[in-house]
């Protein structure tokens, strides 16, 4: 299917969405209505209900909901199983989440269903068709330095596979090899096993192929800001690195240094000489441009928890264009990204009636609970509204809380366009949104700036209920090289630390100030921690499973375990 084909089958994928969503959902019906998680809400019938019959029928689910039956499916193999439990298709392998709210991420099953396969390629190669429309291939500028990385497998109990989504088309044992070869990166950097060491892999390899780079990809905006700060970090080493023609000792993995030779082809004293004279100006503002001179983009997710990396990341490209990515979940395609060429708060995507069946829980943000307990459907959304995404999927899930809410800003054709507003709150108990937090820190990022001219480069907040009253806990990771504790500055930055509680605290929302002014929460608790902090807890979450290339570091915490990692590397408290 050529390009212009895959375009207009994305844009006819849109019209008549309604219509696209009672044949989706009959699809689903028609294929798993027979499962065990449906069964008691579901009578036997020659026919499947239509939508209003189902919405009455089936229950709003979370994933806790069908923990006992993914369990059940990990921890049996398919020979032993007397009935299917979420879908009548081969259970492939399990996706790890990437949220990371908590150390351990949630099993997604991955079933080999020909339905959803269909409604996924248009979104996917719809995807890559818009990027080629806008940046046609090259002939010679040909490589992508592109920070992806497969991850390591787990196996469950009854023999099946546990990875990243990501890592699937990797670690699937069909990967076509030669069909990556426009990666500047070789096999054996992607399937290595040591994050830090395969990200220095990725550079070295795409310094050495600096003048053939056309573009520079991640699948989210924190892993492009880890890889500038370890470029920033290692420069030194890394142009050693070149003129040698040798990786750092410190790349352990036999097979990914072998491979790391072979791309740098011998000593490159000329390039390493060039690079050293880039470096040495000190000036990370474009750096992208002077490193690689004839790259035309970066892409990357950047929107939700993403966007906070936005102006560091836009800092780095300089002149280069900043690409979005599209909003895909482990779970089913959600929406695609029209025009990649917007910055995150212009973002918005449009929802594909053929991937999943979608409903939409109306949600506002000054009240407790959802606003309401009844789901729309894609006619029945409002422009302006929020709603929490409720999904029915080809895979297994029916009516599922996808855990995300967004905004309706309009309709391409007859599909509503979304905005991705926030992660949605857990329940009741919680008196902030990450879209609070992430307001709030820019207000205390000001102040740190103007005041002591400091970087704060991550962030996370905890609601800390044990305490009477309950007390809202922030921890905020300072820049490498931080002066604020030193003799001379220490009674200057407390009180501008004060200050920056009474700043966070006015920017917290509206929920929290309520229960404030109510003393149903006591006064904020602010956690200066070391650099590096939240690095460690990626750390321990990779280490637990979570994938490497789909890890995105907490905003609201919810496990105690990280917040004990935190508290150990705090520097100094305010209240």
């Amino acid at each position: 299917m050529t390009d212009d084909e895959l375009l207009t089958k994305l844009d006819d994928s849109t019209r008549s969405a309604a219509l696209h969503q009672i044949d989706a959902l009959r699809s689903i019906l028609d294929q798993n209505g027979s499962v065990a998680y449906l069964q008691p809400y579901l009578s036997p019938q020659d026919t499947p209900p239509d939508a209003a019959a189902f919405r009455r029928s089936v229950p709003l689910s979370t994933y806790d909901d069908y923990a006992e039956f993914i369990n059940q499916m990990a921890d049996t193999p398919h020979i032993h199983r007397q009935q299917p439990l979420l879908s009548v298709d081969p259970l492939l392998c399990f996706f790890y989440s990437s949220g990371t709210s908590s150390p351990r991420p949630k099993l997604i099953p991955y079933f080999d269903s020909k339905l959803s396969k269909a409604a996924s390629f248009i979104a996917h190669q719809g995807s890559s068709a818009i990027l080629r429309r806008l940046f046609p291939p090259r002939p010679s500028v040909n490589k992508i330095m592109w920070f992806i990385y497969a991850d390591n497998v787990t196996t469950t109990r009854g023999g099946f596979k546990v990875m990243a989504a990501s890592t699937y088309p990797l670690q699937s044992g069909n990967a076509n090899w030669s069909q990556l070869s426009f990666i500047s990166s070789p096999p054996e950097v992607i399937l290595g096993s040591n994050v830090e060491h395969q990200m220095y892999c990725h550079l070295l390899c795409g310094l050495r192929n600096c003048d053939s780079i056309d573009a520079i990809r991640a699948p989210y905006a924190i892993g492009l800001i880890k890889v500038f700060r370890l470029l920033e970090s290692k420069w030194e080493q890394m142009c050693n690195d070149l003129e040698h023609g040798i990786p750092s000792l410190e790349i352990a993995d036999v097979a990914m240094r072998d491979s790391v030779v072979d791309v740098l082809g011998g000593p490159q004293p000329d390039l390493a000489k060039r690079l050293r004279t880039v470096f040495e100006g000190k000036s990370w503002s474009g750096i992208v441009s002077k490193l690689w001179p004839n790259a035309r983009y970066v892409k990357c997710v950047a929107t939700g928890s993403m966007q906070q990396y936005y102006p560091k990341l836009k800092q780095y490209a300089g002149e280069i264009p900043l690409l979005g990515g599209d909003y895909f979940a482990s779970e089913c395609c959600v929406g695609i990204n029209l025009d990649i060429t917007q910055p995150p708060e212009k973002t918005k995507f449009v929802l594909l009636p053929t991937a999943a069946y979608f409903e939409f829980l109306p949600f506002d943000m000054n009240e407790t609970n959802d606003a309401g307990t009844e789901t729309v459907d894609v006619s029945g959304v409002e422009v302006g509204k929020m709603y929490q995404v409720v999904v029915t999927t080809y895979r297994g899930f029916y009516r599922y809380h996808l855990g995300d809410i967004v905004r309706v800003v309009g309709f391409y054709n007859l599909s509503p366009e979304v905005e991705f507003v926030m992660r949605a709150p857990k329940g009741p108990g919680e008196i902030i949104t990450e879209k609070d937090l992430m307001c709030a820190m820019q207000g205390f990022q000001l102040i740190l700036e103007n005041a002591l001219a400091m970087e704060i480069t991550e962030f996370a907040s905890f609601l800390d209920t044990e305490l009477s009253p309950k007390q809202l806990k922030v921890f905020a990771e300072v820049g490498e090289g931080c002066m604020l504790f030193t003799q001379e500055k220490i009674e200057d930055s407390l009180v501008v630390l004060r200050r920056c509680c009474s700043s966070i605290e006015d920017g917290l929302g509206s929920i929290y100030k309520v229960q404030r002014d109510r003393g149903e929460a006591g006064p904020l608790l602010l956690y200066v921690v070391k650099s590096g902090s939240f690095n460690r807890l990626s750390q321990v979450a990779i280490r637990n499973g979570a994938p490497a290339s789909q890890y995105k570091p907490p905003k609201i915490i919810r496990n105690s375990e990280i917040v004990r990692l935190l508290e150990e590397s705090s520097l100094i408290t305010i209240t």
